[in-house]
């Protein structure tokens, strides 16, 4: 249990706390929305999987940030080196590329394969821009379905880049939402001697309990409420001042607040 301190501890982990709150309640929908337009746009192309990778380091690495498929949980963590692949040709270069067979092509990368057990026949992967900078690559794998495997068309590859827009836009925001989380947490522990990791290891486990979902989706609810008219915000400052009321006597902190609605 934690103690109370007299160092400002106390008000830097309520800082983070409020600081992950944030971020989550702007990173986990964003997540999902890219997952799901992952799942209709391979639908819409055909392909069987799909993934987004993002710049991993100022050595232009990529990582993949989201994918779909029988394999997608086996990508997290693997990364690509800068230029390696067809996604980094497509990083370094800005161009679009369909590949029908890439045991004929020489920048395949096969190292994610035999990471992951996956057998890659076909690519079409494109870049994602955000103001006029390449910050991902779109990528769709091998052809869904039992039937005869036919390459990606041209016009699945203006499909693909019109998708990419998209997701480009979804991905841009996940990064500055998690770019508020990290810098504001540097901030925290440039103040002084802070376990920080500790500490975030604690709140996290804290924040994936059932019950603080529950708050959390309660609280993106609200928000979206709040934002249709006049007598939606007083509806909602109605509700939040009676969760207020209801934390308080429980000697609970929350993460709602009414300043959100001023």
């Amino acid at each position: 249990m934690l103690e109370p301190y007299d160092d400002g501890t106390a008000e830097k982990i309520r800082h983070l706390i409020q600081t992950l709150d944030i971020a989550n309640v702007l990173t986990e929908p964003l997540a999902r929305s890219i997952d799901a337009l992952l799942r209709v746009t391979a639908a819409d192309i055909g392909s069987e999987a799909a993934s987004v990778l993002i710049r991993d380091g100022d050595a232009g690495d990529l990582r993949f940030l989201s994918a779909i498929g029988t394999v997608s949980e086996r990508l997290a963590g693997i990364r690509i080196p800068a230029g390696k692949g067809i996604a980094g040709f497509v990083m370094s270069s800005g161009q679009p590329i369909a590949v029908a067979n890439v045991e004929e092509q020489s920048a395949f990368y096969p190292e994610v394969d035999k990471a992951t057990g996956y057998s890659t026949e076909m690519i079409l992967a494109t870049p994602l821009r955000h103001s006029s900078e390449i910050i991902g690559v779109l990528e769709y794998i091998n052809r869904a379905g039992d039937g005869p495997k036919t390459p990606f068309t041209p016009d699945e590859m203006d499909r693909a880049g019109r998708f990419a827009e998209a997701i480009a836009s979804l991905v841009n925001a996940y990064e500055s939402a998690k770019l508020f989380r990290d810098l504001d947490s540097h901030f925290i522990d440039s103040r002084g001697d802070f376990a920080l990791e500790e500490i975030r290891q604690w709140v996290t486990e804290l924040r994936t309990g059932a019950e603080h979902r529950e708050m959390m989706e309660l609280a993106v609810m609200l928000r979206e409420l709040s934002g249709r008219g006049e007598s939606e915000r007083h509806l909602v400052r109605s509700v939040l001042e009676a969760l207020l009321r209801y934390t308080d006597n429980r000697n609970s902190s929350s993460f709602l607040s009414l300043d959100d609605l001023s």
